[in-house]
């Protein structure tokens, strides 16, 4: 079997494929991975990358290994987390991992590292390779793992049914069996995309442009010193970016003794950061505060529930069909949380409450009202609608203004989302992580409407859950400030529009916050490529299109079709559907550029994780079809050695025939 890519995915896949192997029903196996990059971390998690640059997860919320909660068919092997891996690692209790061999600043940052720490890429790299040696160690008699430090070029279809795997070093593998686990895949630039407008733009006048890449990956060095560049973008990749030009170039943050207030000083290596996105304010910080009140429970937005609505509908509208219930969740977590965790802060019970909320939709003037009346302090309301569009309606004259508005914002945000007093933040995460969760499940159901799906679903559902559940650790919204503070961070607020001044050389911005327009020689659009399998960097993936080995799902209901950028997978098992429609024999597929569920984050422990599932699935189905071909080959063998038998005996006895007539 070879397993494309050696990454998170890859590597929890071996896990699977190491704890499902019996060697009486599968035979003698042998498993190659391959990745360029260390086994384990892959790409995206590698050790070769700048050490500011960290996990948006904590450290307690982050895990490779199944626990009680994953219902697979396979055994679950329970394992450290990453926060209890580094406790393990600082007493000396990790099996085959030695502390006192690191780099004094990575191990310093292991001991100190707990439930509520956000680790560096660097430690989660220590984790995961970790984690991929266990799983290969663990290898039982009649298992062989091998590792190949190469890149996947294409497979081939042998006329026996073998996969012919090429690989860039020239060399290639004859398996019967891959996955494709290659983990996020950038985009390539192409004709009629607007990335392409701005990068002929960039070259035909000597501009510096950086298009929607991986920020580890991506190159900045022709962002000048002192020079203003116009960043699009205020989620997780403008942060790390924003990390790169500052701290990356030289920069420090200091925080004062007695104030606790953080300042910048600059290098004078740092651009002039001029940044802005759709609303204008960066990604929520992560939440650190934990439940006090009732445990959570899903009311509005349940699997059955979810099911029902996919029934009921010819075609699925998400606004119509799926919005007001995952609202009304949101809405359900976050005042319990406030009602059982604080009631001080309320003038009536859960119970009276939730009457309140069953009877009226999550948007309307009438649950509005209720909510105003049950609560001591009006500003504790969660509307949605401002939650979504803080700065809707805003405008400003000079960007200082549009700065001084953004300072304000984000030291609430800070307040609401990390002090245990606001533990409500927590009640809304968990309520918008399990409703993700859910509907992510039903996103391939095959009564979308296409426009929905493309816009509602892939686009505003998913960057709307990033934005309040996915953002970055909350220190790094305060050296936000810092940066801001200290003149290297200039907001341009909400709506942002860049276009290209053909006259003066230059691209230029304007939003609906800020009331006039700015210039400059580069531009950075700090966001993550989308999936599009069609236009993928990815060698390995093209080919398994070109060749017609595999396909792009295309959504089709009668309003229409839509190609989904990712590629086709049976939803049961993962294996690849060609072009004609049929499953593939030989070939399965994981990760975010498949049809399957993808939650797109680590697995948080005890939480019945989507990966784990469909890691357990491919892993038996493989196993299974490994066994079937190994049987058949006995099989074949067997009737080709008797067939051979067969075949000589007569001719013996002919020979020994004439022998005697002569």
């Amino acid at each position: 079997m070879a397993v494309l890519g050696a990454g998170p995915r890859g590597a929890g896949l071996l896990e699977r494929i190491v704890a499902n192997y019996d060697a009486d029903d599968t035979g003698q196996l042998v498993v190659h991975l391959i990745d360029p990059h260390p086994p384990g971390a892959g790409r995206i998690w590698r050790d070769a990358q700048s050490g500011l640059l960290k996990l948006n997860s904590l450290a307690a919320d982050v895990t490779m290994f199944t626990d009680k909660t994953s219902t697979i068919e396979g055994p679950v092997r329970e394992g450290p987390s990453l926060v209890e891996w580094a406790q393990l690692a600082t007493r000396g209790a990790l099996p085959g991992y030695d502390l006192d061999t690191e780099a004094p600043q990575l191990a310093a940052e292991i001991r100190a590292l707990g439930p509520a720490s956000f680790p560096t890429r660097r430690l989660q790299s220590r984790y995961l390779g970790w984690f991929f040696e266990q799983a290969a160690d663990a290898a039982p008699e009649g298992l062989t793992v091998l590792v190949h430090t190469a890149q996947v070029t294409g497979v081939t279809t042998l006329e026996n049914g073998s996969q012919r795997v090429e690989l860039d070093t020239g060399d290639g593998l004859t398996v019967d069996v891959v996955v494709y686990a290659l983990g996020h895949s950038g985009t390539r630039v192409h004709e009629g995309t607007r990335t392409a407008e701005l990068s002929d733009f960039a070259a035909r006048h000597e501009l510096a442009y950086v298009p929607p890449s991986f920020t580890a990956d991506a190159d900045f060095s022709a962002v000048r010193a002192g020079e203003p560049v116009i960043v699009r973008g205020l989620g997780l990749a403008a942060v790390d970016l924003l990390v790169l030009l500052t701290e990356g170039r030289g920069g420090a943050f200091v925080r004062s003794p007695d104030e606790g207030r953080l300042t910048y000083l600059p290098s004078g290596r740092e651009p002039r950061i001029l940044v802005g996105s759709r609303r204008g304010v960066p990604y929520h910080s992560k939440v650190t505060s934990v439940l006090q009140g009732e445990p959570f429970e899903t009311r509005y937005f349940t699997p059955d529930i979810a099911r029902e609505v996919v029934a009921r509908h010819d075609i699925l509208d998400f606004r119509a069909h799926f919005w007001p219930l995952l609202a009304k969740e949101m809405l359900h977590g976050y005042y319990r949380e406030l009602f059982t965790g604080h009631p001080e802060r309320v003038r009536i019970s859960w119970v009276e409450f939730r009457a309140e909320l069953d009877r009226f939709g999550a948007q309307s003037p009438e649950l509005h009202d209720a909510v105003i009346a049950a609560l001591v302090d009006p500003s504790d309301e969660l509307d949605i609608a401002t939650f979504d569009h803080p700065l809707r309606g805003a405008t400003a004259t000079d960007v200082g203004s549009v700065s001084a508005s953004l300072h304000a914002y984000i030291r609430e945000d800070l307040r609401r989302r990390n002090r245990q007093e606001h533990s409500e933040s927590q009640g809304l995460f968990l309520a918008l992580l399990f409703s993700y969760m859910t509907f992510v499940e039903f996103q391939d159901a095959p009564n979308w409407s296409p426009a929905s799906l493309a816009g509602d679903v892939r686009v505003w559902w998913k960057g709307f859950f990033s934005y309040v559940a996915s953002g970055p650790p909350g220190h790094r919204l305060d050296e936000l400030l810092a940066l801001s503070e200290a003149g290297v961070v200039h907001f341009l607020g909400g709506d942002l529009r860049v276009w290209e001044d053909e006259e003066t050389g230059s691209f230029r911005a304007r939003g609906s916050t800020l009331e006039r327009e700015v210039s400059a020689r580069a531009l950075i659009d700090a966001w993550l490529p989308d999936s599009d399998v069609a236009h993928t960097d990815n060698d390995a993936l093209r080919q398994l299109l070109a060749s017609g080995e595999g396909r792009e799902r295309v959504a089709v209901t009668p309003e229409g079709s839509l190609a989904t950028g990712v590629i086709e997978v049976r939803r049961a098992d993962s294996r690849i559907v060609r072009a004609d429609g049929t499953a593939h024999p030989r070939r399965f597929a994981v990760g975010p550029y498949t049809s399957n569920p993808f939650v797109g984050a680590f697995s948080r422990p005890r939480t019945n994780a989507v990966s784990f599932r469909e890691n357990d699935a491919v892993a038996l189905s493989t196993l299974r079809l490994v066994g079937d071909i190994s049987r058949e080959n006995q099989d074949r063998e067997q009737h080709d050695h008797a067939a051979e038998h067969h075949h000589r005996r007569p001719v013996r006895q002919a020979l020994g025939g004439l022998a005697r007539q002569s």
